[in-house]
């Protein structure tokens, strides 16, 4: 038989072999034959990344986006957008409500990625253990610098998985107090001590904690400027950032300016080129913060800042900012008029004030802070100025957990656990910001920054791309909205315009609802090292690296230790 001949016959099998594989494949029709396990339909697609802005359709399988495309495409369920923006999920740095509670209202809010920058946890592999396959969102942590300090200064065991918000505020910070005296916020550490306390976040970090989280703000008497230093070097061995609440938030008076604690930490985020977050950049002295990030990072820093639109913050009565001696005789504040008590519905009198703050520091306050009203619409313009809510955990006027099932208007606290993302979209609305920049504080900034430190889990979210793991929000841009107010009874209202979101490719919340017993939330976290990093300090070898050898060799202990 001729080879014309064998391939006169062969022809048939091999068209027909072509043809299986283009059904398999899609071939030549946009992959319109596959089925997806969601696809969401007619909406308009946003990736500040790479700035595309178009009515798509979207196909997700395993989690993940698999195509956009102006094609028609099929799927187990369909979303149908028509109308909202289809982008990235949001991020949250700072989102110490990490309950059931906290999460669903979070998740109502546009939340996917809910994590806490700032408290931060101790006992990490513990903490994510007890998490996995729990969470409707996804959650990671630092390591809490309060918490290592508790256990140098206050001989705290600090034991399980809960040493984490709201325990911070109703256990740990009253019973490291009891004998009179808050170590861990007023102590200074010597040399041996700083070792102890960074060896003890070493082992944080070993075990896949984000960074490390510091409170400074709330104890700089005893953190001195030497033990800050070293933590954003501890946390830049691993290439991790350091989050921070910084020294002298938020005050307005020479030389106890808010800027200047910001300085200390930009000063050595740049001599160490080590990532940085300074958290809720929010008070007198923003613009010359956020100006300096912008240089830094102009000249190649990972630094950035978070913010949280509201004229009031949070906190408790035993916290320092708010103490007498701050908040009356640097702020110039009145008691009166500026401290709200949640559980009271009403301002404290300066008496009341006091006898909180003795009896129960863990209260939870809520501070104003009048300057904010005309500031807030310029946050929304910044440039890598990210959102982070700073809620606080879901807890009722008795300080109980609210649970996933308890009310939205049981709620006793900030508005800010409910409603920041929503007010952030309504305020850039109102006053003209462009949506992509908005997303981009909202969603792929945060991801940009952490992804930036190597975490992998975040390079690949933030993004609405295809390849990229289907975090997902649907919104109304033109109606969606907070609803969460100061008043009792509102504080926890949850956001409209916002009904659909996608956690890892799976709904979590449909029709304006979030799905019972959803659990699709995945732990962020660096891989387990085998071991630390952390290089003890001493006299010694500050000399051995700063000093030049003498006859007489390197001189005597001039550091104090």
């Amino acid at each position: 038989m001729s080879s014309e001949r064998n391939r006169f016959l062969f022809r048939p099998a091999v068209i027909a072999s072509v043809l299986l594989a283009c059904v398999i494949a899609g071939c030549g029709n946009g992959n319109t034959q596959e089925t997806y396990d969601v696809v969401i339909v007619n909406g308009r697609v946003m990736d500040p990344e790479t700035n595309f802005d178009g009515v798509r359709n979207v196909g997700i399988k395993n989690g993940r986006i698999v195509t956009i495309t102006e094609e028609q495409i099929s799927g187990t369920e369909t979303i149908d957008a028509s109308g909202h923006v289809v982008t990235a999920g949001f991020i949250d740095t700072e989102q110490h409500g990490l309950d059931p509670w906290g999460v669903k209202v979070n998740l109502r809010d546009g939340v996917t990625t809910q994590m806490d920058f700032e408290v931060g946890v101790l006992n990490v592999a513990e903490w994510y253990a007890a998490k996995d396959g729990k969470m409707q969102a996804n959650f990671g942590a630092v390591a809490g610098q309060e918490y290592a300090r508790m256990r140098v200064h206050d001989g705290m065991e600090l034991a399980g998985p809960d040493v984490s918000m709201p325990y911070t505020l109703l256990v740990h910070r009253p019973e490291s107090v009891e004998d009179g005296v808050e170590g861990w916020s007023v102590t200074k550490s010597s040399f041996d001590q700083i070792n102890q306390i960074h060896e003890i976040l070493d082992e944080e970090l070993r075990q896949g904690a984000l960074g490390i989280g510091s409170l400074i703000g709330y104890a700089g008497k005893g953190i001195i400027t030497y033990e800050m230093y070293t933590s954003q070097k501890l946390a830049g061995a691993y290439g991790r950032l350091t989050a921070v609440h910084h020294r002298f938030h938020p005050s307005a008076a020479t030389p106890t300016e808010n800027q200047m604690g910001a300085k200390e930490l930009i000063a050595n985020a740049m001599a160490l080129n080590a990532p940085l977050e300074i958290h809720h950049d929010n008070d007198y002295g923003w613009w010359e913060n956020q100006e300096l990030l912008r240089l830094a990072r102009e000249q190649g820093y990972n630094v950035w800042a978070t913010y949280y639109p509201w004229i009031a913050g949070s906190g408790n009565y035993g916290a320092s900012v708010v103490a007498p001696d701050t908040w009356e005789k640097l702020m110039g504040y009145k008691y009166e008029e500026t401290i709200y008590d949640p559980q009271l519905d009403k301002y404290v009198t300066r008496d009341e004030f006091l006898k909180f703050a003795k009896e129960e520091p863990g209260r939870t306050l809520v501070a104003f802070s009048p300057p904010r009203k005309q500031w807030l619409p310029e946050w929304t313009k910044v440039p890598h100025f990210t959102v982070a809510g700073d809620g606080m955990p879901g807890l009722d006027v008795n300080a109980e957990f609210l649970g996933w099932d308890g009310a939205y208007e049981d709620y006793a606290g900030h508005p800010r656990i409910a409603g920041t993302h929503a007010v952030v979209l309504r305020i850039a609305r109102e006053n003209g910001v462009p949506l992509m920049h908005s997303l981009s504080q909202l969603s792929y900034w945060p991801a940009k920054h952490v992804g930036d430190t190597g975490l992998k889990a975040l390079q690949e979210r933030g993004r609405m791309q295809e390849g990229m793991v289907a975090d997902i929000v649907v919104f109304d841009a033109e109606n969606v909205t907070e609803h969460a107010t100061y008043q009792t009874g509102s504080q926890g209202l949850p956001s409209t315009g916002i009904p659909y979101v996608l956690v890892n490719g799976t709904v979590v919340v449909k029709d304006s609802k979030v799905l019972k017993d959803v659990y699709p939330g995945q732990p962020l976290r660096f891989p387990v090292e085998e071991n630390g990093r952390y290089e003890p300090i001493s006299a010694e070898s500050w000399k051995e690296t700063n000093l030049i050898e003498t006859k007489e060799g390197l001189g005597t202990d001039t550091m104090g230790n």
